[in-house]
């Protein structure tokens, strides 16, 4: 079972919420490069609230990610696309189903 899992929420800011649905489709591909990420999912909440989940099989693998591409290219976006800084919530998970 993982144990790690961070949880990211993302306000995007009047206008640019099309920006933002398009810089996580295309996140993909950066997360593809970190083999610490077992599962990286992203996600819309509503018309402005975007998520990305994703798990870890250990503390390293999700502090490398935090460390990573993707929360560099976040970095980047947040005062152009984003109405406030990513919430970032790390998470134990204490069950999985998985296929």
């Amino acid at each position: 079972m993982r144990r790690f899992a961070l949880l990211v929420n993302l306000k995007a800011a009047v206008g640019h919420e099309q920006e933002v649905a398009t810089f996580l489709a295309s996140a993909r591909t950066l997360v593809d490069g970190e083999p610490g990420t077992i599962a990286w999912f992203a996600g819309r909440l509503d018309t402005k609230s975007f998520m990305i989940f994703d798990t870890f099989d250990d503390e390293a693998g999700r502090d490398a990610h935090l460390n990573g591409p993707v929360a560099a290219a976040l970095g980047v976006i947040s005062s152009d696309l984003l109405a406030a800084a990513p919430e970032i919530h790390k998470v134990d998970l204490i069950a999985e189903k998985l296929p």
